[in-house]
């Protein structure tokens, strides 16, 4: 059994990519291969098949694997809910929220559930591909690591180091990294390799020639860029768009500071049809078809940013004027007419208005719902499956107009008399075709292209595995997962 660790010399750096590449590689040379993050930042996240949660990007990995995500895959997975605090998910379930300070001493209880998801996953498969988180070189986090080199140690396991070229300054990432690390750390890195360059690779040579007489390690490869690939992003917003046809949908999604899987719209990114913009701090909300209010971890002060930025305004304007809304999960909180926290699961307890839209009110509760769900989008009886991530309770009249009618027999959100408005608790309806074409037509679209957003996911799995074959030196990488 081998475990083999990528690391970045900054956020961003293309590990969860590499890692989704190593996967499928692996799984085309028959090697069954399981992803494995020790702990994860993010409030993009995803339910495995036990009903855990966790972080989006392993559950990309894990199809890249062939596998259904489970929670060992991200055992420590933390959401923020503020600047300094996060909410603390062990092996998939919530535990406890706490600030930064207070996690740093909650460390050594983390690796403990880190080491035994390590440990179930090394006796089930021949190889462990691991992620690590930002960058080892971050002095003020390296005691009680859990992330990154601290993991490395404790599992004693060989690391590739991935830089992003097209950042700039790729050099003096990957020899700063290295001079920042201990000697048993420095000589756990077996090799570098260089992400995300265009050009030609002759002008580049003579740099990795001196990074590697420099540093005694290998240039294990170079990948290109991409401009076209698209994986769902870890944390940050992927604005990218392919190029729309004469015939589009202007959709909107209001950023909001704590938005929780903005993965939800990538399939409207993607889609040919649709012109989707997110909007920042200070920007109006333009003309549009659909506004989409996004998921959120912490709803309440969500609101009071949404307000204070006259986002309010603009939807009571565009509804008026005929147009469509579409609440997902925190953003179908926000219809309602009222959001309680009366344990302060989000920031401090008390109640807020909602927008006052739609006809129920919502209440967290400390248990979290976590489910996978199948149904019918009842706009159109299409088929729809999803995923629920929410602590709140949601009751009222306007729930007996129900958006979707669930298999297992529960009705989920709801829509308005007047068709103009939708809410409904489920991440990743965009991604089923049926129910994506049901809400571009509800909102306005005319003859929708209907779009595989999941057959486009696996083609670029394809692609990352074909850029392992043609750039990563492939039998160093044989050698370094034990094959």
């Amino acid at each position: 059994m081998s475990t083999l660790m990528v690391q970045g010399t900054t956020s961003d750096a293309g590990k969860s990519t590499l890692v989704t590449a190593l996967c499928r590689w692996l799984v085309r040379q028959g090697v069954p291969v399981v992803p494995f993050k020790p702990q994860n930042m993010a409030l993009n996240s995803a339910v495995t098949a036990e009903g855990g949660e966790i972080g989006r990007a392993q559950a990309v990995q894990a199809q890249a694997a062939n596998l259904a995500p489970h929670t060992d895959m991200n055992p420590v997975l933390l959401k923020p809910n503020s600047d300094t605090g996060s909410q603390v998910i062990i092996h998939g379930r919530a535990v406890t929220s706490m600030n930064a300070v207070a996690y740093h001493d909650y460390k050594a209880i983390a690796m403990q559930a880190v080491l035994a998801s390590h440990a179930r996953l090394s006796q089930a498969y021949p190889v462990v591909m691991v992620e690590g988180a930002g960058s080892p070189a971050e002095i003020n986090l390296r005691a009680n690591d859990i992330a990154n080199m601290g993991f490395a140690e404790a599992v004693d396991c060989p690391v590739l180091l991935i830089a992003d070229i097209n950042r700039g300054g790729v050099f003096a990432h990957l020899v700063g990294t290295l001079e920042l690390l201990s000697p048993s750390e420095q000589a756990r890195v077996k090799g570098f390799i260089i992400n995300r360059f265009r050009g030609d690779i002759a002008l580049l040579q003579p740099g990795l020639d001196w990074l590697e007489a420099r540093t005694g390690k290998p240039v294990v490869g170079v990948l290109p860029y991409v401009m076209d690939l698209h994986l769902e992003a870890e944390d940050g917003i992927d604005q990218r768009q392919i190029d729309k046809a004469a015939q589009v949908l202007k959709v909107v999604v209001p950023v909001l500071p704590r938005i929780s899987n903005h993965t939800d719209f990538d399939p409207l990114r993607l889609h040919p049809q649709v012109d989707l913009q997110f909007i920042g701090p200070g920007q109006p909300i333009p003309a549009a078809d659909l506004i989409i209010l996004p998921g959120s971890k912490s709803v309440r002060s969500d609101l009071a940013y949404l307000r204070a930025n006259g986002w309010d305004t603009a939807v009571a304007r565009h509804l008026r004027y005929g147009g469509k809304v579409l609440g997902i999960c925190g953003g179908l909180q926000m219809l309602g007419e009222q959001v309680h926290d009366p344990l302060g699961l989000e920031g401090l307890a008390g109640s807020s208005d909602g927008l006052g839209l739609l006809a129920f009110s919502t209440t967290l509760e400390e248990e979290k719902q976590l489910r996978n769900v199948r149904g019918r989008l009842l706009l159109e009886d299409a088929d729809v499956s999803g995923y629920e991530i929410h602590a709140g309770v949601t009751s009222g009249d306007a729930l007996s107009n129900a958006a979707v009618r669930l298999d297992d027999g529960r009705s989920d959100g709801a829509q308005s008399a007047d068709g103009q408005i939708l809410g409904t608790y489920l991440h990743g309806l965009f991604e089923t075709p049926a129910a994506c074409s049901a809400l571009l037509r509800w909102a306005g679209l005319q003859d929708v292209q209907e779009v595989d957003y999941h057959a486009l996911r696996e083609r670029d799995i394809e692609r990352l595995a074909d850029l392992v074959e043609n750039h990563l030196d492939t039998e160093l990488l044989r050698k370094l997962c034990g094959i």
